[in-house]
């Protein structure tokens, strides 16, 4: 499937997610239409990049259905600027999608993302299709358990977890500025509640279902198994 057949599914795809009152704000919408899914696939599913489901990656791992990245960013409320923290990086193509909205390709401001990944084959499948996106220099990828935060343990205005937790780690609720934003699945290994948590300026936490998912379990310290 040649380029300019990617982008019209790219573009069929953006209206489905909008008809279907999933896709609502200029800036999501904007990150959707610009980051190339087909870039972030195996190989042998890129003919399936725009199709509205998950696909497998590395390590028995999978890219989230377009759906799915859609309600998270949508109800992360990314704002240009923000310093994003990714949980789970995977192929990277949510990461994309957060430092477009954060830090538009043609509208730079000093957003950026921290990606964690906890499996090395992963992170670095990830940092070639960032390199070869472009998205490198506002997406940073690092080895790390990010059930127990980030290695800088500095604030993030938005925290996306993409791997089902237990229960919402401490560490992460910490590491959320205030105000600020985190998107988690809660639940078992086989269904979950996507939990929107919000903290205010004076550091009041509340948490809000967003009803239900199904992701890949989170490892880690404070995920369903140490690895």
């Amino acid at each position: 499937m040649g380029r300019k057949s990617f982008r019209e599914k790219r573009r069929e795809l953006v209206r489905k997610l909008i008809s279907d009152g999933i896709l609502r704000t200029p800036g999501v919408i904007r990150a959707f239409l610009a980051v190339p899914r087909e870039e972030f696939v195996l190989p042998e599913y890129r003919d399936s990049a725009y199709g509205d489901y998950p696909l497998p990656i590395l390590k028995n791992q999978t890219i989230s259905a377009p759906h799915m990245c859609a309600i998270m960013c949508e109800a992360l409320g990314i704002e240009p600027g923000n310093k994003v923290l990714e949980v789970g990086t995977g192929s990277g193509y949510h990461a994309a999608l957060c430092a477009e909205i954060t830090c538009p390709s043609r509208k730079r401001t000093e957003g950026y993302v921290l990606s964690v990944e906890i499996y090395e084959e992963l992170a670095e499948f990830a940092k070639e299709n960032l390199e070869r996106t472009g998205y490198d220099d506002r997406v940073f990828v690092v080895v790390y358990d990010g059930s127990q935060g980030a290695p800088t343990g500095e604030e993030f205005d938005r925290i996306l977890v993409t791997a089902a937790a237990p229960r919402v780690p401490q560490p992460l609720v910490e590491l959320l500025a205030a105000p600020g934003k985190m998107v988690i699945p809660v639940g078992t290994g086989f269904f979950q509640g996507l939990v929107l948590v919000e903290k205010d300026e004076q550091g009041n936490v509340a948490r809000r279902d967003l009803g239900g998912c199904v992701f890949v379990p989170l490892r880690g310290k404070y995920g369903y198994r140490r690895i």
